[in-house]
C-alpha cells in the first residue's frame, strides 16, 4: 500500500482525499498534518460564527470519526516545516518524520498583514480562521471600539459580526468604492448606504500609516495625518498563498506553488491543490475552482485518465450583512461594452449585464440574484443574446423557467461541483422529497448554502404535483439518516427503542456506527423519552463529558468543581488549593459562573484529581445545568428583598446533572438591581417585594438577548414548580443543541406561557421531570468510576466545549 501524505487539513485538501477514497479506497495509507487543533471545518461560515448565527460544532465538515473510519492518521496542531524531496520525507514542527510515496501540499492561504508600524500590537488580528473569531469574540467583551481595515467581502463580514458583538465599528477602505472587485459604483453605493443604516461607519480613500498605542492598540493614524480611536483592529486587506514549506525545498514557487494542468508541481510525486497552488498564473480564492482541482488531482494520483484542469470562470454569489449580491466576469465599461440595466432604488434592486458583440461578458446583481444561474450560463457558453429577455420580472416565473430550460450539465452547487442532472437523478432514484435529503445525498448546498433556493426549485420541478413545500423543509438529525427530530422521538416511543445501537439498526441508519452529531442526540432523546429507566450510553458522549473536564487547545484539561450558588467553604477551598499544588496546576482562576477552575491539567491526572477533590463536577462541559449564579441576597445586602443564595442552591442541587438539549445557565438576584445577571440567563429569578419574577430565554453570549418575563410568583415552591415544568417542556420539544433563546423564539413565548398556565399540564411535566431526576441519584464518586475514562480514541484533536 502506497503512503500518501497531505500537508494541510482544509477544505480543498480534504475534498481531494474524499475524491481519492471514492476512486481507490484501499490504495493509500493516508497521513494528514493540520496546523490548527481542529478537524476540517467550513471556513466559508466563519462569519456566521462571528455574527452568532451558528457554533463551531455546526461548521465541522469532517468530524474526527470520519478520519478514524477511513483509517486516516491525523496530526492536528502540527505543521510540516520541511520537505526532503530526495528522501521523500516530511518533518513536522514537533520533530515527527513521515515518509511518503505521494505528497499533496494543501496549505491554503494566510491573511495579508499590512507592513506598517504597530501591526504587532495586542488587539490587532486578521479574520481567517476559528482562532481569529475566538479572539474577536473574547475581546469584544472588554473593548467596544473596533476598526476594520478593508472594505472587501471579508472586511464587511467581520464588521457585521463585530456590530453583533455590540462594538462600534469603523471600516477603513483605500478605494473610493466598497468591494470594487465585485461591484460597480452604483451597486457599491447601494451596499454602503444599507450598511450605514445597520450601524457601520466608513472612512473611504484612507491609507493607514501607523497603528497607535503602547502594548495594545489605541488608534490609527492615516497618511493624511488624521487619526481615529480603536481598541481592536481587524485587518482584512487580502490573502496570500501559503507557500512557506515549498519555498524551503526545490519546488518551484511564484505567487503560489506552480502546478500544471494535473496539479503536479516541478518535483515528481509532489502535488499542490487549493489556495496555495498557482495554475497558469492564477491563484484561486473561491472554493468552487479548488474542488475542481481536487477532482483532477484525485484521478491523476490514482493513476486514472483525467481531464486536464483548464482553469475556472467564477461567478461570486455573496450575502453581505443580509444583502444578496452576485458578480461574474467584467464589471467595468470600455469602448466596446454595452449595458443592460434595471435600477430600482426604492426596492433596493440593481441589475446590470455588460455585453460585447451580443454576448454577455459581465454580471452585477444587487438585492435580487434570481437570474444569476441563467445569466452565468449565457456568459460561460457565450450565447448570442439577440432577441432574448435578459431579466425576468417575476421571480417565481424566473425560477420555473430557469429550471425547465436548464441543461443537465448545469452546475448548481459550485462549491461541491453538483450539476442539475446529478440532483434530478438522486431525487428520482433515491426517492428524495426534502431539501435536507438532497443536500445529504448529493452535497449540494452543504458548503456556503447559497444554492439551496435553486436546489429547492429543482426538487419542486422534479416532483411536480407530488412536491410538498412544507415537508420539503424537514431537517434530518444528521447525514447518517433522513429522519427528523420529531420522527426519531416518535419512533422511539412507538417501537420501544431503548439503546443507541438499536435505534440505528431498526431505523436503518446509513452509517451503522453513527457520527459525533447523531450519537449524542440519540442518547439524549432516549433518556428524555424513557426518563428514569434509561441507562446512559457513555460511548455516545463527547470526550469532555467522559472525562468530566473541558479539553483545552493545548490538549490539557480544565477541572471545575461544583460550588452550589457560588457558595463555598474553607474546607473546600483548602482541598482545591492542595490539589492545585499536588498536580502543579498552571492556572487557578475564578470563572464567570462563580466557581474556581483548575486549568492545564494532564489527562492522566484527571481520575486521581477528582478522587482527591471529592467534590461533584460543575459540569462546565456538558449539555446540562452549568451553574446558578447568585448575589448575597437579603441575608447581607441592604437592597435585597429575597434570599437569593438559598433559592440558588436549592435550584442547583435539584437540577444538577440533568440532561438538556443544550447548556443551561441560571441566575438569582435578590432585587431588580440584578447583580447576578439574571436578565441574560436561560432562566433568571429576580426578587421583588412579595415574590419572584421569572425571566426566560436570555443569552449573555455572542448572540446577546435579554430574557423575557415568563411570570411572577409569590413563593419559592411556585418557583420550583414553574422552573421544573419549563425545563421539562424545553427538554421535550427543543431540538438537540438548541439553546433556550432560540427555542423560545421558534415556538413562541405566548405558547410557552399558555402551556405552563394549565395546572394539569404543569403537574404532568413536573412528574416526568422528577422521574428523570431519579437517574441522577448515583453518588459522584461512583459516577467517576463508572464513566468511560479509559476512552482511547478521543485525544486533543476533539473539539472543545467551552464553559
Amino acid at each position: 500500500m502506497k503512503k500518501l501524505v497531505m500537508i494541510g487539513n482544509g477544505m480543498a485538501g480534504v475534498r481531494t482525499i474524499e475524491e481519492i477514497l471514492k476512486l481507490a479506497p484501499e490504495h493509500f495509507e493516508i497521513t494528514i498534518f493540520g496546523q490548527e487543533p481542529h478537524p476540517n471545518y467550513n471556513r466559508i461560515k466563519l462569519s456566521n460564527i462571528l455574527q452568532g448565527d451558528t457554533n463551531f460544532e455546526e461548521i465541522i465538515i469532517s468530524p474526527l470519526d470520519w478520519y478514524k473510519e477511513n483509517n486516516i492518521q491525523l496530526f492536528t496542531d502540527e505543521a510540516v516545516v520541511n520537505i526532503d524531496v530526495e528522501a521523500k520525507r516530511v518533518m513536522s514542527s514537533k520533530g515527527r518524520e513521515v515518509d511518503y510515496d505521494e505528497l499533496i501540499i494543501a496549505t491554503g492561504s494566510n491573511s495579508f498583514i499590512l507592513p506598517i508600524p504597530g501591526a504587532d500590537k495586542m488587539g490587532v488580528t486578521s479574520f481567517r480562521d476559528i482562532h481569529d473569531c475566538e479572539v474577536m469574540i473574547k475581546d469584544a467583551k472588554n473593548y467596544k471600539k473596533a476598526v476594520v481595515i478593508g472594505g472587501g467581502l471579508l472586511g464587511l463580514e467581520a464588521a457585521r459580526g463585530l456590530l453583533n458583538l455590540g462594538m462600534k465599528v469603523d471600516v477603513v477602505h483605500l478605494m473610493p468604492h466598497l468591494m470594487e472587485r465585485q461591484l460597480d459604483p452604483i451597486a457599491s453605493s447601494m451596499l454602503k448606504a444599507e450598511l450605514e443604516a445597520q450601524g457601520m461607519n466608513f472612512l473611504m480613500e484612507k491609507e493607514t500609516a501607523e497603528i497607535l498605542g503602547n502594548e495594545r492598540v489605541t488608534g490609527l493614524r492615516f497618511k493624511d495625518g488624521s487619526e481615529i480611536e480603536a481598541d481592536m483592529v481587524v485587518m482584512a486587506v487580502g490573502i496570500k498563498a501559503n507557500t512557506e514549506v515549498a519555498k524551503n525545498s526545490t519546488i518551484d514557487v511564484n505567487r503560489g506553488i506552480v502546478v500544471n494542468d494535473y496539479m503536479e508541481t516541478s518535483v515528481p510525486h509532489v502535488y499542490a491543490v487549493g489556495e496555495c497552488a498557482e495554475h497558469r498564473g492564477t491563484v484561486y480564492g473561491l472554493v468552487a475552482p479548488l474542488y475542481e482541482q481536487g477532482k483532477v488531482l484525485a484521478n491523476r494520483i490514482c493513476g486514472l485518465s483525467a481531464e486536464a484542469y483548464g482553469g475556472s470562470i467564477t461567478g461570486t454569489q455573496l450575502k453581505v450583512a443580509g444583502v444578496d449580491l452576485y458578480s461574474a466576469g467584467e464589471i467595468t465599461d470600455d469602448d466596446q461594452t454595452k449595458s443592460i440595466m434595471i435600477y430600482n432604488d426604492f426596492e433596493g434592486i440593481y441589475k446590470r449585464v455588460l455585453t460585447k458583440n451580443n454576448v454577455i461578458v459581465g454580471i452585477v446583481l444587487y438585492g435580487d440574484t434570481t437570474d444569476s444561474t441563467r445569466l452565468f450560463r449565457m456568459l460561460t457558453k457565450k450565447e448570442d443574446i439577440s432577441g432574448v429577455s435578459i431579466f425576468h420580472t417575476n421571480t417565481n416565473d424566473a425560477a420555473a423557467d430557469d429550471i425547465a430550460e436548464m441543461p443537465n450539465d448545469e452546475l448548481i452547487c459550485g462549491c461541491n461541483g453538483v450539476t442539475k442532472g446529478a440532483i434530478v437523478e438522486a431525487i428520482k432514484t433515491q426517492g428524495l422529497t426534502t431539501l435536507d435529503q438532497v443536500s445529504h445525498c448529493t452535497n449540494a448546498g452543504r458548503s456556503c448554502g447559497r444554492c439551496k433556493p435553486m436546489v429547492s426549485s429543482i426538487l419542486a420541478h422534479t416532483l411536480g404535483d407530488q412536491f410538498d413545500a412544507a415537508a420539503a423543509q424537514k431537517t434530518s438529525i444528521c447525514g447518517c439518516t433522513t429522519i427528523s427530530r420529531e420522527e426519531l422521538v416518535e419512533e422511539i416511543k412507538t417501537k420501544g427503542l431503548s439503546s443507541v445501537k438499536e435505534v440505528m439498526n431498526v431505523l436503518e441508519w446509513n452509517n451503522e456506527e453513527g457520527c459525533t452529531k447523531c450519537r449524542p442526540a440519540i442518547n439524549y432523546y432516549l433518556g428524555m423519552v424513557h426518563m428514569d429507566e434509561y441507562k446512559d450510553d457513555r460511548d455516545s458522549r463527547l470526550v469532555n463529558e467522559k472525562m468530566h473536564a473541558n479539553i483545552q487547545k493545548d490538549g490539557t484539561y480544565s477541572v471545575v468543581p461544583r460550588m452550589y450558588g457560588g457558595v463555598t467553604t474553607a474546607a473546600d477551598l483548602k482541598k482545591i488549593a492542595e490539589v492545585a499544588e499536588k498536580y502543579n496546576v498552571p492556572l487557578v482562576k475564578l470563572t464567570g459562573g462563580q466557581r474556581i477552575g483548575l486549568f492545564g491539567v494532564k489527562k492522566e491526572d484527571l481520575p486521581s484529581m477528582w478522587e482527591d477533590l471529592d467534590m461533584p463536577s460543575g459540569y462546565a462541559y456538558g449539555k446540562t445545568l452549568r451553574t446558578v449564579k447568585t448575589c448575597v441576597g437579603a441575608q447581607f445586602c441592604r437592597y435585597g428583598t429575597q434570599d437569593s443564595m438559598a433559592l440558588g442552591i436549592e435550584l442547583e442541587k435539584k437540577f444538577e446533572r440533568l440532561d438538556t438539549p443544550h447548556k443551561v445557565k441560571m441566575g438569582v438576584s435578590a432585587c431588580p438591581r440584578n447583580c447576578s445577571e439574571a436578565g441574560i440567563k436561560d432562566i433568571g429569578f429576580v426578587g421583588i417585594d412579595g415574590g419572584w419574577e421569572i425571566y426566560v430565554a436570555g443569552n449573555g453570549g455572542v448572540d446577546l438577548r435579554p430574557g423575557d418575563l415568563l411570570c411572577t410568583v409569590k413563593t419559592e415552591e411556585e418557583v420550583m414548580e414553574m422552573t421544573g415544568a419549563y425545563l421539562q417542556y424545553y427538554r421535550e420539544t427543543a431540538n438537540y443543541l438548541e439553546r433556550t433563546s432560540k427555542w423560545v423564539e421558534r415556538v413562541g413565548l405566548d405558547h410557552v406561557r399558555e402551556v405552563l398556565a394549565d395546572e394539569v399540564t404543569r403537574k404532568a411535566l413536573n412528574e416526568r421531570m422528577d422521574k428523570t431526576l431519579n437517574r441522577y441519584i448515583e453518588p459522584w464518586n461512583e459516577a467517576i468510576q463508572n464513566d468511560a475514562i479509559q476512552d482511547k480514541y478521543y485525544t486533543k484533536q476533539t473539539i472543545k466545549v467551552g464553559e
